[in-house]
């Protein structure tokens, strides 16, 4: 063995400690405001469905109009790989998998509209009724993962309805056996913090009028104006609506027309690709990082309706537009039409399924200090096992494939991706 080094230091321990004492705040600032993903399933889409039309054959509905949809414009998975240009490798896996998913769950997340989509004369009524069947269709395990409303926004004009409308949904869902685990609220047209910390205060109050735990009620926050992403005085506004949230931020979603609209972009141009919603959304994705709030994409608004030469068009925008917010982290959507849900299925299977063996690899050779021909960090690791479990979550990808070629359990990639803030300084397990 050779001769062990002499270890040597110049400075007193009593600098380290002071050092660490002068951080202290900085530290618990940190643990506050960025706690890192919450580790739970994200839906690959929303689904909105206006509160007067909804009902409890809805999400069965979808699935069936979607699979009528293939039937009719494309029966078979060569027709739909030439349509959205899959590789032949994945053109089988990829439709027998979206059939599948139609057939067993065809919506990941639906929200019963009371804002832009609302056409009811009675909300009262309508509101109470969602809470009801959303009720039901936990206890019958025919409910979407995720369900909630989307109630009317905080201004001035709409704000008592708002507030009406959430008390009569969420008062429901208590007198028919209490909050679901998948309930999700959606508040939109947010432009000040403010808006946000007076809806944290309705729902403060709700919990305490029902002995609820503080913090209960969480919401996601959409973003519809350009004064929500940067404020009069310069600042990004949606930093601080995170912040106004206290916690109970989940999500924040991009509003493609309504936002396009407030910079004046014109109707043929309000698309999600478009540079001001680029700019929108990445000025989201870096407030959110960190926070354990995600981030949502828009939607389309051209239906795959009418001759199938149409419908082959409109899929290949959504599947394109699919594609392109996958690539830049946006894992969430909206889709508009029961047409658009093949779609969206199909991008996010081929997405998950063209890079699974790679990352899976690399992961494996990770956590087995096995190097090869890519050098990953902690960073990446976590890239790559939450990569893997929201490929598992949709349905693109098997567990017992993912263990075979990773040697790692859910658990196992569970701890990759949900690492303590210090683990990602930290080398290889």
């Amino acid at each position: 063995m050779g001769q062990q080094e002499k270890v040597s230091t110049s400075l007193a321990g009593a600098v380290s400690e002071g050092i660490s004492a002068s951080l202290a705040g900085v530290d618990a600032e940190l643990d506050r405001r960025y706690p890192g993903d919450p580790g739970t399933r994200q839906p690959v889409h929303t689904v909105y469905v206006p509160g007067n039309v909804f009902d409890a054959g809805t999400i069965r509905s979808w699935g069936d109009q979607a699979l009528a949809a293939l039937d009719e414009h494309a029966p078979d998975a060569a027709t739909f790989a030439d349509v959205l240009g899959l590789s032949d490798d994945l053109a089988e896996d990829v439709y027998g998998r979206v059939r599948a998913k139609l057939e067993r769950e065809p919506i990941e997340d639906l929200r019963v509209d009371f804002e832009d989509g609302y056409g009811g004369t009675d909300e009262d009524h309508d509101a109470a009724r969602a809470a009801r069947i959303i009720t039901e269709a936990y206890a019958d395990l025919s409910a979407a993962p995720y369900m909630g409303i989307r109630m009317k926004c905080m201004e001035a004009a709409v704000r008592d309805r708002g507030i009406r409308t959430t008390d009569v949904f969420l008062t429901g869902l208590m007198e028919n056996g209490g909050l679901p685990d998948g309930l999700v609220l959606t508040l939109p047209k947010v432009t000040y913090p403010e808006q946000v910390t007076a809806f944290v205060r309705l729902l403060e109050a709700f919990e305490k009028a029902h002995g609820l735990d503080a913090g209960r009620l969480g919401f996601e926050i959409q973003i519809e104006t350009s004064q929500a992403i940067l404020a009069a005085d310069g600042t990004a506004t949606v930093a601080r609506m995170i912040d106004a949230a206290e916690g109970r931020a989940t999500g924040l979603h991009y509003g493609t027309f309504d936002y396009s609209a407030c910079l004046g972009v014109s109707a043929a141009y309000q698309a999600s690709d478009h540079p001001a919603a680029d700019h929108a959304k990445a000025i989201m994705q870096v407030a959110a990082a960190g926070t354990g709030v995600r981030v949502s994409d828009g939607s389309t608004n051209v239906l795959p309706v009418g001759s199938t030469a149409h419908v082959h068009e409109a899929w290949k925008l959504h599947y394109g537009l699919t594609r392109r917010a996958l690539a830049r982290a946006y894992y969430q959507g909206w889709d508009m039409h029961p047409g658009h849900i093949p779609t969206r299925y199909a991008a996010v299977f081929a997405f998950y399924r063209e890079g699974f063996r790679t990352a899976a690899k690399r992961l494996s050779a990770y956590a087995n200090q096995a190097g090869g021909d890519v050098m990953d960090e902690p960073a990446t690791a976590k890239a790559l096992s939450s990569y893997l479990l929201r490929g598992i979550d949709c349905g693109a990808l098997d567990t017992a494939e993912v263990d075979a070629l990773t040697g790692l359990t859910r658990a196992d990639l569970d701890r990759f991706a949900a690492p303590r803030r210090g683990d990602l300084t930290a080398t290889a397990p």
